[in-house]
């Protein structure tokens, strides 16, 4: 049986006294869209940034690749691509500067790739990205995301504050990605009816609890109402209820 691209086992996290993870349980085999939904608040970005070894397990173990992303940063995070809401860049640089650095960073690096992604999303090679709008920093975040060819993409409310144009070149772009062979994305947001569109599995975290997580058909169908099929937005209300649907993020 091959091994899990992200394995996370009974992950709990605490700050303070509050509980951002409980007992988190996660399997993602390689290959497909993975949506992780949720309201903000629901520990969406608190997992990732254990996926991506920001944080350092309390309880329970996470491994990608196999590996612990904590004690073998270099070789976990050398195959991800990671685009988060908040994409800090160095706004000093150019587009073709900030291309130049990451490549250091990536041994696949595409630089064929990462040019055609360029003129893809339009990006002038002579602005400084601090000119940059919100919208080609967020291009500009997926031209460093994708332009190694990661093994796993992780998309943390990457399009969260977007306009519409930009969040379909971000849908988009997850679309191109799995088109590879055997390539990986985990697609966080809060924003359930995007999840729809593009996730084979989804898994549905509220208060730091995982509460469904199964193929999208198979969570539609077992929904179903009659002879109609309910949007994730509204099994997600049906599950947690809408107190749940307004906590603030953790």
């Amino acid at each position: 049986m091959t091994e899990p691209v992200i394995a996370v086992s009974e992950l709990t996290r605490r700050f303070g006294a509050k509980t951002a993870l409980s007992s988190v349980t996660l399997s993602l085999p390689r290959g497909g869209v993975y949506g992780l939904g949720g309201a903000n608040g629901a520990g969406k970005t608190t997992l990732t940034k254990h996926i991506l070894g920001l944080l350092r397990a309390e309880n329970g173990s996470v491994r990608v690749f196999g590996l612990d992303p904590v004690v073998d940063p270099v070789a976990v995070l050398s195959r991800i691509g990671y685009l988060s809401e908040e994409n800090d860049l160095p706004g000093w640089m150019r587009i073709d500067e900030l291309i130049r650095y990451s490549r250091a960073f990536y041994p696949t690096w595409d630089d064929a790739y990462a040019e055609e992604l360029r003129r893809t999303f339009e990006l002038d090679t002579a602005a400084k990205i601090k000119n940059f709008s919100k919208g080609q920093k967020a291009r500009a975040g997926l031209v460093v995301a994708l332009a190694h060819r990661p093994e796993l993409l992780v998309l943390d409310e990457p399009s969260s504050g977007l306009d519409p144009i930009v969040r379909k070149d971000i849908l988009g772009a997850v679309i191109r990605t799995i088109a590879g062979e055997g390539r990986t994305v985990l697609f966080s947001s809060h924003l359930l009816d995007e999840v729809e569109q593009v996730a084979d599995h989804v898994t549905m975290i509220s208060r730091g609890t995982i509460v469904l997580s199964a193929p999208l058909q198979e969570i539609k169908e077992a929904h179903r109402i009659g002879g109609r099929v309910p949007s994730l937005d509204e099994i997600f209300v049906a599950r947690v209820g809408a107190s749940a649907a307004s906590t603030q993020e953790a």
